[in-house]
């Protein structure tokens, strides 16, 4: 285990998260109420009294967790840990409390961590952080489709409908706004009036751009969730979180399995007859 065990299954959990969720939602509060001048000419001494109140109890928070782990070192491999350390240890950073805009950015700083304290957040942002290398190839798969369908539609209706087909880029930008489907008749009923059978161009490029990439847009994220859930799973299971998960129950079925085929195997030999 990386974590000593009565340690690290207390700053893990759902208490002692929800704790901390409870006090970032009140520390969010209260940054909301010091952007209100009245409130802060009135009751700005016990706003920023609260906000160092709850500093406190992050700072106090960040030493339970570097201690949960048998050598603190270990805490600092994980990129969510090296956030939160970064994140409050901003607050003690010379001169910053000189600069209000800094520290503001700052105490903002302690309010995005409800994301690393959520589960269903933290996959979340791990699949979105997964899905972009494969959003890049698709990004260059609809700029070649929008390309191609853009010097199509300019050659169909760039000299009669030019506020939309006039060049390459505003063809493509109409096309960008059709992907939405957003004013997709309008477009289509301008275009047949210019020919009849352009309708055959707008409903292949809704068919090929519209809903194939919107699939595969679907496919990309979906696989990237299924990544994320896996990560979160492994992380969880390497701080002692799911042994019930990593429980060998599987090898005890295949086992009583194999041992129920054996004893069929024996049952059948001792039936067999004997030469």
């Amino acid at each position: 285990m990386e974590r000593r065990q009565p340690l690290g299954r207390i700053v893990e959990s759902h208490l002692f998260t929800t704790v901390i969720v409870g006090v970032i939602v009140a520390n969010a509060i209260v940054l909301g109420l010091q952007t209100y001048d009245d409130l802060v000419d009135r009751y700005g001494d016990t706003l920023n009294t609260l906000d160092h109140l709850f500093l406190g109890i992050f700072v106090v928070e960040l030493v339970l967790r570097i201690a949960s782990y048998r050598r603190p070192l270990q805490f600092f491999r994980s990129g969510w840990n090296i956030f939160d350390f970064v994140v409050i240890s901003l607050a003690f950073v010379p001169g910053l409390r000189e600069s209000t805009t800094l520290l503001r950015l700052a105490r903002l700083a302690r309010v995005v961590r409800v994301v690393r304290l959520l589960p269903d957040l933290r996959v979340l942002l791990i699949a979105v952080a997964r899905s972009l290398p494969p959003l890049g190839s698709m990004t260059i798969l609809v700029t070649l489709i929008l390309f191609v369908y853009g010097m199509v539609g300019w050659t169909i209706f760039g000299d009669s409908i030019p506020q939309d087909w006039g060049n390459i880029g505003t063809a493509m930008l109409t096309l960008f706004v059709m992907l939405t489907l957003e004013n997709f008749p309008a477009y289509m009923e301008r275009g047949m009036d210019v020919h009849q059978w352009s309708w055959i161009y707008f409903v292949s490029f809704v068919l090929i751009a519209a809903f194939i990439v919107l699939n595969v847009l679907i496919g990309i994220v979906l696989n990237s969730m299924e990544e994320a859930r896996e990560i979160e799973r492994r992380r969880r299971v390497g701080i002692g979180l799911e042994e019930a998960d990593i429980a060998p129950a599987p090898v005890m079925e295949r086992m009583q399995m194999l041992r129920a085929a054996l004893d069929e195997l024996e049952a059948e030999l001792a039936r067999a007859p004997t030469r």
